[in-house]
């Protein structure tokens, strides 16, 4: 999960590197082009896939929402400060929160709807409306998260039906496809630069993935997600070295609120899951 958080921390700062050059849409468009090759492997699985109505609609949808994510998130990362796109990006599992108990039919316990509200206080220490002026970076980051936590939500839906790894590839391929005419309406030349800075993002993408997918493996979540508020302290770090960013204590704090929360509310369901499955003492006995 250490590895996984530089990897995502690595996307960013390669992103920040990259900057304006490239417009976002056609950045995103490249970025999940070049990750195709991560997928050629699965060319076999996805041929041969045969989905059903209902998930054709749910790629698609996923395939839209996330295309929206992926670009408000390219167009924030050269707007505003690593620390403050890290600390937003946290509120992406309150969303989710949110969003299974409106449309998955999930109970919104107390205690969850009390983390929910603390991790909305925590947005609001980095936001601080009033008393700096909120950017469009801000509103876009904003929105890059929610249409990443309704990407969440498609994509639990596809589990149920499909393998981690076909739902994977077929995300990549619907954003590669959703972001083509957007990308193709901004187009400017790349340099080699530039595309092999892209090229990298992808790489560094997989590979988080990848490390994410075997830290779930290997560890509880209420152990692996913790580790995650550490992706704030390298972007900060990072900001501060290679960009020259101040060090925004509210930033900081917020996030921290938000951490907590997502913890929290990671840890409560990790423990009513055992709960659930742990059998009953004279059952352990036979």
């Amino acid at each position: 999960m250490l590895l996984t958080g530089l990897c995502f921390v690595a996307v960013n700062v390669l992103v920040k590197f990259l900057g304006p050059r490239v417009p976002a849409p056609q950045a995103a468009f490249l970025r999940f082009l070049f990750g195709l090759v991560f997928l050629l492997p699965m060319w076999p699985v996805l041929r041969d896939l045969r989905p059903t109505a209902r998930q054709w609609r749910l790629i698609a949808g996923r395939g839209v929402v996330h295309t929206g994510a992926v670009t408000l998130w390219f167009f924030a990362m050269t707007r505003i400060p690593l620390a403050d796109v890290n600390a937003m990006n946290y509120m992406t599992p309150i969303y989710v929160t949110i969003g299974a108990a409106l449309f998955l039919g999930e109970t919104l316990a107390t205690r969850r709807i009390i983390a929910i509200g603390v991790a909305l206080v925590g947005a609001l220490i980095i936001l601080r409306p009033g008393f700096r002026e909120i950017g469009p970076g801000h509103m876009a980051m904003l929105g890059s998260s929610v249409f990443f936590g309704a990407s969440f939500l498609s994509g639990k839906l596809l589990a149920d039906d499909l393998s981690p790894a076909v739902v994977v590839a077929a995300l990549s391929l619907a954003v590669t496809i959703g972001m083509a005419p957007l990308a193709i309406m901004v187009w400017q030349p790349v340099t080699l630069h530039d595309g092999l800075l892209l090229f990298a993002v992808a790489s560094c993408a997989t590979l988080g993935h990848y490390t994410m997918t075997r830290a779930f493996k290997l560890a509880p979540v209420t152990i692996t997600q913790p580790v995650t508020f550490l992706q704030l302290v390298w972007a900060t770090l990072f900001g501060v070295f290679l960009f020259h960013e101040a060090v925004d204590g509210f930033v900081l704090l917020g996030g921290g609120i938000i951490i907590a929360a997502v913890s929290f509310i990671t840890w409560r369901e990790a423990k009513a899951k055992r709960r659930a499955t742990t059998p009953p003492v004279p059952a352990t006995k036979l």
